[in-house]
């Protein structure tokens, strides 16, 4: 028996609220539209109309709801995740691209664009799906991105980006933030990243985090700035005097990033907030002189 839009999707909301996933209706659209091939704005349309639904989808989407109420990532069904104007595979074995990055590669993007060059370049350590890169390559097509990720379950989904991308611009590399790209040491613009900032300790409350999200891109040691303290170093060694850091970190760690920027000898070192206003995200310049570590 077929049934309409309108009926699929107030069940399928039914059974995520439920279950207690947030955004209960939204999630339901869009797994009917994931279903169905449709956009989220014609799911709504086809409800005003009364379409009807086969029983194949229908079955397809109970199967859907059904993954969704374990409470497995939304992304990971559909088998995609938006980034600001990317839309990019992901799965598991690789960190969720979140709504409050894409303002951390914002400032990346900002910093990048100011850079009197040619063909400035940006260096994303930690890249994982590849978001934070990709979006700098498409942003600003002049630039040569590169994207660092020493997970290989993670690689493979940065990989496959850059190729769906087709972005010419864009350079995924394997390998340890501590010895990347030697190559580049002094003649990076922009060093961004979206390090692992959680303490060991403090486990997340989502279950979509905590059980699906890969652990090596969300602890950072017992007070979560472990990475962040290779980050730093790596940073001073690949950017130019002047070349700018970008650096997402946890709402309570502005001030502790600052003060281990400065004794690194960064420059100028801020915090931003994002827009629930949390601090997110640190900026800092490289100096003309890069102490001895």
């Amino acid at each position: 028996m077929s049934l309409t839009v309108v009926e699929l999707r107030d069940q399928a909301a039914a059974a995520l609220a439920a279950a207690g996933v947030p955004g209960a209706a939204v999630d339901a659209e869009l797994l009917l539209g994931h279903i169905l091939g449709w956009g989220r704005g014609e799911v709504r349309a086809r409800a005003v109309m009364g379409t009807e639904v086969g029983a194949a989808a229908a079955a397809a989407l109970r199967r859907a709801v059904a993954r969704r109420a374990r409470r497995e990532p939304l992304q990971h069904i559909t088998g995609r995740a938006p980034f600001r104007s990317l839309e990019l595979a992901v799965g598991p074995g690789v960190f969720v691209p979140r709504p409050e990055t894409e303002q951390v590669a914002g400032f990346a993007v900002d910093a990048l664009r100011g850079v009197a060059s040619a063909e400035p370049v940006a260096v994303d350590l930690g890249t994982g799906s590849g978001a934070i890169a990709l979006a700098l390559a498409a942003e600003v097509p002049h630039a040569q991105v590169f994207g660092v990720e020493n997970s290989p379950e993670a690689f493979i989904w940065a990989r496959r980006n850059q190729r769906e991308r087709a972005a010419a611009n864009a350079t995924m590399v394997f390998g340890n933030l501590a010895d990347a790209l030697h190559r580049l040491d002094g003649e990076v613009d922009v060093v961004v990243s979206n390090p692992p900032y959680i303490p060991e300790r403090a486990i997340p409350r989502d279950p979509e985090v905590r059980l699906f999200d890969p652990a090596a891109a969300l602890y950072g040691g017992m007070d979560g700035l472990d990475a962040i303290r290779q980050v730093s170093v790596t940073g001073r060694r690949l950017l130019r005097p002047g070349g700018v850091l970008v650096l997402e970190h946890g709402e309570l760690q502005g001030a502790a990033v600052r003060a281990l920027l400065a004794a690194d000898g960064w420059r100028a070192a801020a915090t931003h907030r994002d827009l629930l206003g949390r601090d997110r995200t640190t900026t800092a310049l490289r100096a003309a002189r890069v102490p001895s570590d």
